[in-house]
């Protein structure tokens, strides 16, 4: 049977709507039943989580949009709450600002104010941009539209800027997160040596739009060198934040939120946090869950700060020949 620790901690993740945490304590309770020789009850909870994770999946599809932008948006209902974002504080309360003024942008309203609905997030590769996104979407209670940023941009004339526009009158008949990521390929920098014309005026028409744009949709734009976008754009926007390397605190606490009860009892911080060093939120996380997927194959019920330190090194050797 599981213990009374793993009985409490999925009862918690539950009513927190931490799915992932969920499934990692669950697959937790399966290797324990494994290692008391319940073959068959491991195998039918591992077989109700990978269910439950592909079912998940099956969220993401593609937009019914106009047929000139099939394939360009993708939408998906995300259930990653708040608490799931690791940050700094001051990151934290303005996201959660954003999450306020919407619920009240009435009251806003009233007063001739608008609540902040164009955000753009600035940072490093994996520290947090897109899942912020599906956050936002997660808290918002809207659905998240993801802008196929690469497929959006083509070679001939006019097609781009054409297609900004149908998005742009999309958000108005379909509220919703509108997220571009890799925004620098479509907002880049006007005083550029190297650009084209055609490209000016995709940007000259995308200031254009965000600036017109009155629905009730969100706006988010992701980018990993903020110092690519053209100065114009930030002035369209309602908030930049900016991300970030993680920190001491925010190391750690991506550790206990993503291990959970996988935790063993005696762990070493000071060695596991050092070897955390130069990696990434998404990179930190999945060595956690390398971990964790470790020891459930071996039938262990805890993972030391060694075996963690294992596959932290695994992901820095990614980096090694570059």
């Amino acid at each position: 049977m599981a213990t009374a620790d793993q009985i409490k901690s999925l009862i918690r993740s539950y009513s927190e709507e931490d799915r992932e945490r969920f499934c990692s304590i669950a697959l937790q309770v399966a290797a324990h039943e494994a290692k008391q020789g319940h073959v068959t009850l491991a195998h039918e909870i591992r077989a109700l989580v990978d269910n439950h994770r592909s079912r998940a999946h099956q969220g993401l599809k593609v937009v019914p949009f106009p047929q000139e932008l099939k394939g360009l948006v993708l939408s998906e209902t995300p259930d990653i709450p708040f608490k799931s974002l690791v940050a700094p504080q001051t990151t934290l309360k303005r996201f959660d600002q954003v999450i306020k003024e919407f619920y009240q942008r009435g009251k806003l309203q009233k007063h001739g104010l608008s609540n902040r609905r164009r955000i753009l997030l600035a940072g490093p590769p994996g520290t947090g941009k897109t899942m912020s996104a599906r956050i936002l979407a997660h808290e918002l209670k809207l659905p998240l539209y993801t802008v196929q940023v690469d497929r959006l941009v083509t070679k001939f004339m006019g097609e781009t800027s054409a297609k900004l526009r149908q998005i742009f009158d999309v958000m108005e008949q379909r509220q919703g997160v509108y997220f571009f990521d890799e925004f620098d390929a479509i907002g880049g920098d006007r005083s550029m040596d190297n650009d084209v014309g055609e490209m000016r005026r995709v940007l000259n028409a995308l200031l254009q739009f965000i600036e017109q744009d009155k629905s009730d949709s969100v706006i988010v734009a992701a980018t990993n060198n903020p110092k690519l976008l053209d100065p114009a754009l930030f002035r369209r926007f309602d908030d930049v934040l900016y991300y970030a390397l993680p920190g001491e605190a925010e190391k750690k606490q991506l550790i206990e939120l993503v291990m959970g009860t996988f935790l063993s009892n005696r762990f070493a911080w000071k060695k596991v946090l050092s070897s955390c060093d130069g990696l990434s939120q998404a990179e930190i996380g999945s060595a956690c869950r390398d971990a964790i997927k470790e020891a459930v194959l071996r039938d262990l019920p805890k993972v030391t700060a060694s075996e963690l330190v294992s596959t932290l090194d695994q992901r820095r050797q990614v980096y090694s020949g570059l």
